[in-house]
C-alpha cells in the first residue's frame, strides 16, 4: 500500500530544515496535478513544464521565506496561476486545452473486456470535449474540483473569488455537463453499457464536496 504523503509535513521539513529530500517528493507528488492545472491557462504542456518547474525552483531559492506559508499546496496552485497569467499577458495567448491521462476517476471497470474499455475511452474523450464547451471559469473551477479533488473553499483561494461563487459555477458546470452528455447516453445501444456509462458519469460529476 502506498504511503499517503502529507503536503504540509513536506513543506515544513524542506523550508526549515533544507531537506532536499522532502521538497523532491513534493515536487513528484504536486508536479503532475500542477501541470495539468497550468494547462487550463497557457497553449502548451512544455510551457506548463517550464512554468511549474520555475516556481518549484523559485520556492527551494526563497525556502526560509516560505516558512511563513500555512497552506503550501493552495499558495503553489495560486502561484502557477500567477506565472501563467503573466505568461499570458506576455504572448496573449490563453485557450482551455484538454487533458490526457484519465485514470477514470478510480472506477473499477473489467480491462480484460476490450468492448467496455472502448467505451470506457469514448465515455471519457466526450467528457472532455463536453468539459471544453464551459465557460473558462467554469472549467476550471469544474476541474479542479472533479479532477484534483479540492475542496471549494480552496478553489475560492486559488482563484481569488467567493465560496458562493466556486458554487454558482460548480452547479452550472453540473447542469451543463449532463446535458451534453445526455445524448451520447442516449446513444447506447446495450442495457449494461448504459448503466455502466451512467454510473461513471454521476460519480465523476455528482460526488465530492
Amino acid at each position: 500500500m502506498q504511503k499517503e504523503v502529507n503536503i504540509n509535513d513536506l513543506w515544513e521539513r524542506f523550508t526549515k530544515g533544507s531537506d532536499a529530500r522532502s521538497f523532491e517528493v513534493l515536487f513528484h507528488e504536486l508536479n503532475p496535478r500542477l501541470i495539468k492545472f497550468c494547462t487550463l491557462y497557457v497553449h502548451y504542456q512544455q510551457v506548463a513544464e517550464e512554468i511549474v518547474s520555475d516556481v518549484f525552483v523559485k520556492c527551494w531559492m526563497d525556502r526560509v521565506q516560505m516558512q511563513v506559508v500555512e497552506k503550501p499546496e493552495t499558495y503553489l496552485f495560486i502561484a502557477v496561476k500567477n506565472q501563467a497569467l503573466n505568461y499570458n499577458k506576455r504572448f496573449s495567448s490563453i485557450q482551455v486545452v484538454n487533458i490526457e491521462d484519465h485514470d477514470g476517476g478510480g472506477i473499477l471497470i473489467n480491462e480484460a473486456s476490450p468492448e467496455l474499455e472502448l467505451e470506457k475511452k469514448e465515455l471519457i474523450f466526450k467528457m472532455d470535449q463536453a468539459i471544453g464547451t464551459l465557460p473558462r471559469q467554469c472549467g476550471i473551477i469544474f476541474r479542479l474540483i472533479k479532477e484534483n479533488g479540492m475542496k471549494y473553499k480552496e478553489v475560492a483561494e486559488i482563484l481569488n473569488i467567493s465560496h458562493r461563487t466556486v458554487h454558482t459555477q460548480m452547479l452550472r458546470a453540473m447542469k451543463k455537463m449532463s446535458k451534453a452528455m445526455d445524448p451520447y447516453l442516449k446513444k447506447a445501444n446495450r442495457q449494461a453499457t448504459d448503466n455502466l456509462i451512467s454510473t461513471i458519469l454521476v460519480l465523476f460529476i455528482f460526488m465530492g464536496n
